[in-house]
This record gives structure tokens, sequence and C-alpha cells, in this order.
């Protein structure tokens, strides 16, 4: 599904997104935080973190810089 999601947005960034008028509120753009998020994570995860950052996306919140968050991982001791 990962994969899937990947093409789509692939796809999207090529044939749609040049041809809009306007530009994301955020840094990096929602297209290139899902292509991260997609990349990093796991479907369900990626599509939460994917769907969350396109809510903010609208004049109610400040444009701010928002990376892709780091994949946790289990420290051993």
């Amino acid at each position: 599904m990962e994969k899937k999601s990947i093409r789509l947005i692939k796809w999207y960034q090529k044939n749609l997104s040049g041809n809009k008028h306007f530009v994301c509120r955020h840094k990096p753009s929602c297209s290139n935080y899902a292509l991260g998020c997609y990349e990093r994570f796991s479907f369900p995860k990626a599509t939460f973190l994917t769907a969350k950052r396109i809510l903010t996306c609208n004049p109610l919140f400040k444009p701010k810089y928002d990376p892709v968050p780091e994949k946790k991982t289990k420290e051993s001791k």
C-alpha cells in the first residue's frame, strides 16, 4: 500500500502540483511531507501524519517549518 501511495504522490507532484497558482503554507510542501512519511513509516501512521498535516494547511494556522518526524528506535541497555 505504501508503494501505491508513493506512486500516487509522485504522479500528483508531476502532473497537478505545478499547475496550481498557490504555494503550500508549510515547509516542506504537503506532498513532500507525505512522500517522506510513506517512505519512513507504515501505511496507517503515514496516513495519520499526512492527514494531520493537510488539516493544518488553512488560514487558521500559521505557516511553519514542519519536517517529517524521525522514526523512533528502541535503544538497548
